[in-house]
């Protein structure tokens, strides 16, 4: 913890001054044009990959870059989803993989998963991805599934009333994105 304390004087000694101006703009202004929905691997940092300034990027993170298909109920992803596009206006939508994911690896690697049912339940929003990947074997088989997710995840983004509609109105563009972490590279799937 004390790193995370230690940063944190970092940036308000270091960093903010120097972007105080930023800052004091940002305070008043919140117009990301892209919403980028990525996976919680401590690894992906949007920002650094896209290399965004503050204020560019609304972030949603979820274990696999998963994105449920709309449903009943509200749910922190859907709402996320709901403000960025409907509220914000983004102009574009990008779902990210990326290598060597630690839920697309449990899948396709099958772990005994039943001592932990809540990770168990939410791997379940890639199932579309995990049936077109069932016949590969090994490593093969969690790259192919990590663009395969990504596919599905755009799938379930589209079933979003808000996005729907934007993309109806031609206001939103999706993307799907896998980043390999060894190599920093970003392929577009």
């Amino acid at each position: 913890m004390q790193d995370l304390i230690d940063g944190v004087a970092r940036f308000r000694r270091d960093v903010y001054p120097a972007r105080a101006e930023l800052f004091a703009h940002l305070a008043a202004t919140h117009r990301p044009t892209t919403l980028f929905i990525s996976c919680s691997d401590a690894r992906v940092v949007p920002e650094l990959i896209t290399q965004s300034e503050p204020g560019e990027l609304f972030v949603i993170r979820t274990a696999g870059n998963l994105v449920p298909a709309h449903g009943p109920g509200a749910d922190g992803v859907a709402a996320s989803i709901e403000y960025a596009v409907a509220v914000l206006g983004v102009t574009d939508v990008v779902v990210c993989g990326h290598s060597a994911c630690g839920a697309m690896t449990a899948l396709a690697e099958r772990h005994d998963l039943s001592a932990a049912p809540a990770i168990a339940e939410w791997l379940r929003h890639a199932d579309a991805a995990r049936a077109r990947t069932a016949g590969e074997d090994g490593a093969q088989n969690v790259d192919a599934l990590v663009r395969e997710n990504v596919r599905a995840q755009l799938a379930n983004l589209a079933t979003h009333p808000s996005v729907a509609r934007a993309l109806a109105a031609d206001a939103v563009t999706l993307h799907g994105w896998v980043y390999d972490i060894p190599t920093g590279t970003v392929t577009s799937v």
